[in-house]
């Protein structure tokens, strides 16, 4: 296969041609626009992005749509009896047990129901869920990219729907949980009320950065996980938080939470929604640029993102995150690693981001050392797990650890990394979070074979990580 770079002079319509070698098979070209990729939906089993939202079927493996949770009900319950939230006033099919939306019980149901009764949800994605994009052949030269510079830090606030209201989290259960300890939203919120203000770092040494692939399946229990996600922002309050794998959908329930004000947003809730997802980051320190940078090339839309903040007394710091081209193995061959691709978009960040004294890259590197080799760190710098913790393993995405994935093919893999190199600050310890499950939320799972089992649901198929660092 060949891959041909076209020109676009307004970079409003980008167009593609695939040329193939053998003179029998036929020609292949497309067009994506913005507006196509705003109304563009991910395929759940294979994660290939299809820009026509109307066909209901993935063009390329046939798999049917899938259903929005921010839909008033699915094809398959929308003819049956519904009962309403009393929480949130959500219609939901009549025999689920708990609300889609925000829990709340369903007082209408017996209390013997069993679980074989109940309409469950079913399924987690592919193992690496890489959302291919239509933008395979792109290709650019690194050194001459253009760096998009964001300085829009306007949020929507509202969000509308035709078929519901939205709810604040807290208003929709009497009690939430942090971690696995059950506490009263109102007081919790109370408690916390200091840290979910902008406050001066001067008077502080010690920094704290989250990086989080908050994982963009929308059919797992969604508010829900991103309610957890949320308690273990407001739990640790980390200065810096960069997360991945944020859909439109994710953004608009993160914005909601009562952390969020306390943050600068990278995007804002309108430029979110071009995008089918994205990597995003919020700061809690005077931000003095966001950017983003694409890699010279990427057959999944993957850019490295930017941060320049300024810590205590002024001294600059580059927080930077990204998530790396995933491997999708698929028919034929199910070699398709992207392994050099993935190499070679490492390379290009390090050597973009190594000109500055103080640099934290950090995300979702889907790093594999047998495949890809030693990740190419610049002289001086460290990847923190390793410095740190030496005798674990750290693996973040680990279907033996994180029962919610049990069920998938064995996988344990180090894919989520904190890559630092630092003149004015030194890390302190690098540790994981998002390691338990949700207290009393479960999700029916399907084999092969069509068995279903029972799975805890834990606030994302990775563990997150914090970093903790001082000045010097």
């Amino acid at each position: 296969m060949s891959y041909f770079k076209i020109s676009i002079p307004t970079f409003k319509t980008l167009s593609f041609l695939f040329i193939s070698k053998n003179p029998r098979k036929a020609l292949i070209s497309f067009s994506i626009s913005p507006k196509s990729m705003a109304s563009s939906w991910a395929c759940s089993k294979c994660t290939f992005i299809n820009t026509d939202s109307l066909k209901p079927t993935c063009q390329i493996c046939l798999s049917s749509k899938p259903n929005s949770p921010f839909s008033s009900s699915s094809s398959s319950s929308s003819n049956q009896e519904k009962w309403s939230c009393k929480a949130c006033t959500f219609l939901n099919p009549y025999k689920v047990s708990n609300c889609e939306i925000c829990g709340t019980k369903n007082s209408l149901l017996s209390s013997s129901l069993s679980l074989d009764d109940e309409e469950l949800q079913v399924g987690v994605g592919n193992v690496f869920l890489p959302l291919l994009q239509k933008c395979t052949g792109s290709k650019r030269k690194s050194d001459d990219d253009p760096v998009e510079v964001v300085d829009d830090f306007g949020v929507s606030r509202g969000i509308k729907s035709a078929n519901r209201k939205v709810v604040d989290s807290d208003t929709v259960a009497d009690e939430c949980t942090v971690l696995g300890v059950s506490c009263n939203p109102k007081s919790f919120g109370k408690s916390l009320a200091a840290s979910n203000e902008v406050q001066p770092k001067e008077d502080l040494k010690t920094l704290k950065i989250l990086s989080y692939n908050v994982w963009f399946a929308e059919d797992i229990e969604l508010r829900i996980r991103m309610r957890a996600i949320g308690d273990i922002i407001q739990l640790h309050n980390p200065d810096v938080i960069c997360l991945q794998e944020v859909t439109p959908d994710i953004y608009a329930i993160l914005q909601r939470s009562n952390w969020w004000k306390s943050y600068k947003c990278s995007l804002s809730f309108d430029t979110a929604n071009t995008r089918p997802y994205f990597c995003m980051q919020l700061s809690k320190l005077p931000v003095k640029s966001y950017s983003c940078k694409q890699f010279s090339y990427s057959a999944m839309g993957r850019e490295l993102c930017i941060a320049e903040v300024s810590a205590q007394g002024g001294t600059p710091l580059v927080v930077a995150t990204t998530h790396l081209e995933s491997p999708c193995p698929g028919p034929p061959k199910w070699d398709q690693m992207y392994s050099k691709e993935r190499v070679k978009q490492a390379q290009e960040a390090v050597a973009f981001l190594k000109v500055n004294p103080n640099v934290i890259f950090c995300g979702d590197m889907n790093w594999d050392d047998k495949l890809d080799g030693k990740f190419p760190l610049p002289d001086g710098w460290i990847d923190a797990w390793t410095e740190l913790n030496p005798k674990e393993i750290g693996w973040t995405y680990d279907t033996k650890s994180n029962p919610m994935l049990s069920a998938n093919r064995k996988l344990q893999k180090r894919l989520d990394r904190f890559l630092v190199g630092l003149r004015d600050f030194k890390v302190e310890c690098v540790e994981m979070v998002g390691t338990e499950a949700i207290p009393e939320v479960t999700y029916m799972k399907q084999k092969k074979g069509g068995k279903e089992v029972e799975l805890p649901v834990l606030p994302s198929d990775h563990f997150g990580l914090l970093l903790t660092m001082a000045a010097l």
